[in-house]
């Protein structure tokens, strides 16, 4: 089935479709394009995979493209990565200049003509070198980048003040520039394969072909395995909480095509596992929608502890299907877990374990917050709302 934007009126809050179709009404015929680095692994992917044909829906001339770079490239753009949330970092001068040789072989390859370009994150930020005077060219920063380090900001800074403007996905994470800044959510979209009902027969089904079982309360982490999402710090808590809860814990994650350490902390994560029959590692591929989807369903309740975050989307999946999240006290999560509401936010092993058994010692409060959750997705986090925030800043910057 093809979806359709009038598929998305019975779980969106109401008139916002209408709102939608008036503001698309002075873009229609506008060319919007989107580029970023990858079309899997990671929710950058995902949101594009959805918003932009709801944009083509509305009457937009919308194209998505994806830059192609080698292994020294990606190797570069994981140390920006790094870099910008804080983490010191060795960048040759070799390595820079091949960032740029990248770059600039990829403006020749891309299709850049559009009345308005979103360039999502470090990867290809450096594509408007060859931007033309009546398009307007808007960086969209996934990252926290509020406190980087200082070789990795002055280098990227220099492209960053070629853009018109600017997105972050909070206040704190924006810099002090030149340019207009927008603070815009990341979304999901409730009716793909991630997000939309499952039967109980389909959890059941799925689960049974993971190898996951069923008949103990299930503590689960949704993320690519990587450090700042810290997998080895929820294994802790796990070891904690089980002193005192019977459970299982599922640890399921996948590999982004641009990130090379992945692996890496893959091995990491097996190795703190330590053989524990309990502890389940799932590695996904790019495509296991309806398994992640099945995952967040049966879980009983949900981790995203990490250390660094931009915003971790898997926090709003898992409270659109009403579980309350445990999360790290980092980026995004801070916007979505609402303490004591629709989660908790944790600071340390420790925490993360304590809160993990009240809540499993509490069904009802638990119940409570699973339902408060789901409705704080639907008026803060759907992609409705984020198509919304796109057309008003191209609104805003297009000449009249």
């Amino acid at each position: 089935m093809t979806l359709t934007l009038e598929h998305y009126r019975s779980v969106a809050p109401r008139g916002t479709l209408d709102l939608l179709e008036r503001l698309s009404e002075p873009l229609k015929g506008k060319r919007v394009l989107h580029v970023n680095s990858t079309r899997s692994g990671g929710g950058v992917a995902e949101i594009l995979h959805r918003l932009v044909p709801l944009m083509q829906e509305l009457g937009l001339e919308a194209r998505w493209e994806t830059i192609e770079g080698n292994p020294f490239f990606y190797e570069t753009t994981k140390k920006f990565h790094n870099g910008l949330q804080g983490n010191e970092q060795v960048i040759s001068p070799k390595m820079l200049e091949g960032f740029l040789e990248v770059n600039r072989w990829n403006r020749e390859k891309i299709d850049l003509s559009a009345d308005v370009l979103f360039i999502h994150d470090p990867q290809p930020i450096a594509l408007v070198e060859g931007r033309t005077p009546e398009s307007r060219w808007i960086w969209r920063c996934h990252i926290d980048a509020s406190r980087p380090q200082r070789q990795v900001w002055s280098f990227l800074r220099q492209f960053v003040l070629r853009y018109d403007a600017g997105i972050v996905s909070l206040p704190k994470f924006a810099q002090r520039l030149p340019i207009p800044q927008f603070v815009v959510f990341p979304s999901i979209d409730p009716l793909s394969d991630k997000n939309r009902d499952l039967s109980h027969d389909e959890v059941i089904k799925i689960l049974e072909r993971l190898k996951i079982p069923m008949d103990r309360p299930i503590l689960l982490q949704v993320s690519r395995f990587d450090r700042f999402k810290d997998p080895v710090g929820v294994i802790e808590a796990y070891k904690l909480i089980r002193r005192r809860n019977r459970c299982i814990l599922v640890l399921a994650g996948g590999e982004a095509t641009d990130d090379p350490e992945g692996a890496k902390v893959l091995e990491e994560v097996r190795s703190a596992a330590g053989g524990d029959p309990d502890i389940y590692i799932l590695l996904l591929p790019p495509t296991a929608h309806l398994e992640i989807n099945a995952l967040q369903r049966a879980a009983t309740l949900v981790f995203q502890k990490s250390i660094k975050e931009g915003f971790g989307l898997t926090v709003a999946e898992a409270m659109w299907k009403k579980k309350p999240v445990i999360g790290g006290f980092t980026g995004g999560i801070t916007a979505q877990v609402i303490y004591g509401t629709t989660g908790y936010t944790v600071n340390s092993i420790e925490g993360a374990a304590l809160r993990a058994s009240f809540l499993l010692n509490n069904q009802d409060v638990m119940k409570k917050m699973g339902e408060d959750a789901h409705e704080y997705v639907r008026h803060r986090f759907l992609i409705t709302r984020h198509i919304r925030d796109y057309l008003a800043i191209s609104q805003h910057l297009l000449p009249r």
